[in-house]
């Protein structure tokens, strides 16, 4: 495991990489800020998809489609350090037990806080919850932007990746997966 001290070392070479001098007034602090910053942004490493989906409730005998959807979540490519967001929809069919909806934006951004890729995080947040929740079915749709598309590369600022992973009846049945999509593209509040 590196320190603290030797991660700040390692930005102000990238300072000095970049910039040529990572000594002068506007850099001096900046290696324990971009620290401080990846802590936070790559706090998912510590976070535990049981625990977060180990307090659930009684369904009272509820048996459709619970969806969350538009739950924003930013990440970072783990092929260029470049940011990408967007928007999260989360899908799942209770057998008897049902979870908290704080619990489902916070396994994506368990996932999302990692250095990662889209289609990991969306096969990711779906094993969690067909592992925890034990569904009839579960559904995941990410839709994000990439800044390795849009900053570098080939430049394509409007450029939206849409992944997805579907289980049990969302991937065996046409109706519930159907039902699921106009959910998700109905109006919003």
């Amino acid at each position: 495991m590196v320190s603290k001290n030797e991660a700040e070392m390692a930005v102000k070479t990238l300072l000095e990489y970049i910039e040529g001098d990572a000594n002068r007034e506007g850099l001096i602090k900046t290696p324990s800020r971009v620290i401080e910053s990846w802590d936070e942004i790559f706090s998912g490493y510590s976070a535990d998809s049981k625990e977060l989906l180990q307090s659930t409730f009684n369904g009272e005998g509820y048996d459709g489609i619970v969806l969350l959807r538009d739950i924003e979540f930013h990440s970072t490519c783990e092929h260029h350090l470049q940011p990408f967001s967007g928007r999260a929809h989360i899908a799942y069919i209770p057998v008897d037990r049902i979870v908290g909806i704080s619990k489902l934006a916070r396994i994506v951004d368990a996932h999302a806080h990692r250095l990662q890729n889209q289609e990991r995080i969306t096969k990711g947040i779906a094993d969690d919850l067909e592992e925890h929740l034990q569904p009839l079915g579960s559904a995941v749709i990410l839709e994000a932007s990439h800044g390795c598309m849009r900053c570098r590369g080939v430049r394509k600022q409007n450029s939206v990746m849409t992944t997805s992973a579907m289980r049990g009846v969302f991937f065996d049945k046409p109706e519930p997966r159907q039902e699921l999509m106009q959910l998700i593209q109905s109006r919003p509040l």
